[in-house]
């Protein structure tokens, strides 16, 4: 084992790498009842009964196998610490933006995610992901992690009842009806059992983030559960009532729809979305890598220079990269959204991690998930809700980093991160800040200093709003 993982060399040793990947595991498990109940939004729409039951079921194994497999990868191949699972905000992006805003459905969407997983082993092989980091500027990339961050605080918002949305006869006018309207939202009475069973998970999990207890997300998930016995009846045995057995994967397992990519207006439409998909995804996963494991000294300047400069796989940032792109296509096998590093590695890596086995010793960890899927199952919305609002608050983190007293890199900046909670769409506030970044910099005289793939990219959003404006797409 010290010869496979390098220990020694690392400067660790076994009992440090397990303490370190339970630790990570046990920031990280809020995921596997949080991926479901988002995902389940979409695809177990038009479900009810046992039908919308193994569906939540079915992803939330997928959940779990995603997370297994990317992670051994992580360990195996790359052997660094850092641990995988399908990600926050791309779960979010694929339900309320790809599913139910544009009206694709699942199936498709699930395409689109492996493809998306296709690209970055692409891009990770080759030189084009060179071409990618120096074409977005770091402002963009800190601005798509804080408008997401804001964005999965709003969903957490709305499922845990906390907003209510009142409607007023003035300024917005319902077409069809020819009736005046004006939907507001305003904060809500505190009566609504969901928002007190939300509240108390929120508070708790806040506590003991301010405590610094590890696990503290998943430890407000189980209060809030055990909460909702006991106000309005929210957690319910389902009608199985508690079984160690695995649940079946087949409801989502291998149902990705790759047909659209022989429709050339299928593809103008759903391009753009893959684009988001793999931006948000490479900008997450290199911020973990080279924040996180380079402070750690997981990598080195060796390997950021490979990085930017070789193609192939001969460093450890290579090879961790080809895992979290490999574990995105795997994922969307399984039948799940893009699989990414999670950030919540840095709590193993603190206490020591520094090698593979530690995540190793996570993905062992989520394989024994795999028979409570019943008891995880009981968890109801509001009890995942608080978990959204404090993902949110975590990633709010590269806001630091704007230039908001410099006008030129605040404008797309700002619409990036107001755009997408306020069109509750990820996509269009990428779309929308590149357009605004490519007209300052034109405007500006400083046309040079954007990147050939910035205006490529800016252009194909720009076609995917002409065609919804003359109808050719939806």
């Amino acid at each position: 084992m010290d010869k496979f993982f390098k220990l020694k060399e690392n400067g660790t040793n076994v009992k440090t790498e397990i303490i370190a990947g339970i630790t990570t595991f046990l920031t990280m498990a809020y995921i596997i009842s949080v991926n479901p109940s988002i995902l389940s939004v979409a695809m177990g729409l038009g479900l009810d009964g046992a039908a919308k039951l193994d569906m939540f079921n079915s992803i939330l194994v997928a959940t779990i196998l995603a997370a297994i497999v990317g992670t051994l990868i992580m360990g195996l191949v790359a052997n660094v610490p850092f641990a995988l699972a399908p990600g926050m905000g791309l779960n979010a992006f694929f339900t309320y933006t790809v599913c139910l805003g544009m009206g694709i459905s699942w199936q498709t969407a699930l395409g689109v995610v492996f493809i998306c997983g296709v690209f970055s082993i692409i891009i990770t092989l080759t030189k084009i992901r060179k071409m990618l980091l120096v074409a977005v500027p770091k402002t963009l990339q800190h601005a798509i992690g804080g408008g997401i961050g804001l964005f999965i605080a709003y969903i957490g918002f709305k499922n845990a009842h906390i907003l209510d949305f009142t409607v007023e006869p003035f300024n917005w006018v319902d077409k069809a009806n020819g009736v005046a309207k004006d939907v507001i939202p305003s904060i809500v009475n505190f009566q609504d059992p969901v928002t007190l069973v939300a509240l108390i998970g929120l508070i708790v999990t806040i506590i003991l983030m301010l405590r610094k207890v590890k696990g503290a997300m998943l430890m407000g998930i189980v209060a809030a559960t055990v909460a909702g016995i006991f106000i309005g009846g929210l957690t319910k045995m389902g009608a199985g009532g508690i079984t160690f057995a695995i649940p079946s994967v087949e409801p989502t397992f291998l149902k990705l729809d790759l047909s659209w990519l022989i429709d050339p207006i299928q593809v103008v439409k759903l391009l753009p979305i893959v684009l988001a998909f793999i931006l948000s995804d490479t900008f997450d996963t290199l911020g973990a890598f080279l924040g996180t494991g380079k402070r750690a000294g997981i990598f080195d300047k060796k390997d950021e220079a490979a990085l930017e400069s070789g193609k192939g796989m001969h460093s450890k940032l290579e090879k961790a990269l080809f895992a979290d792109a490999s574990a995105t296509a795997t994922g969307a096998l399984f039948g799940t959204s893009n699989t990414t590093v999670y950030i919540e590695s840095a709590a193993g890596i603190s206490e020591g991690g520094r090698t593979g086995l530690t995540s190793v010793v996570v993905a062992l960890l989520f394989m024994l998930c795999l028979p409570l899927s019943s008891i995880i199952g009981l968890v109801p919305l509001a009890a995942t809700a608080p978990a959204l609002i404090v993902v949110g608050i975590l990633m709010m983190a590269p806001m630091k980093d704007l230039q908001w007293d410099n006008f030129e890199e605040a404008v797309a900046a700002f619409f990036i991160v107001v755009v997408m909670p306020f069109t509750f769409s990820i996509a269009n506030g990428i779309a929308i800040g590149f357009m605004f970044y490519v007209i300052t910099k034109v405007v500006m005289g400083k046309a040079k200093d954007v990147h050939l793939i910035m205006y490529i990219v800016t252009i194909l959003f720009v076609l995917e709003f002409v065609l919804k404006a003359l109808g050719i797409i939806q």
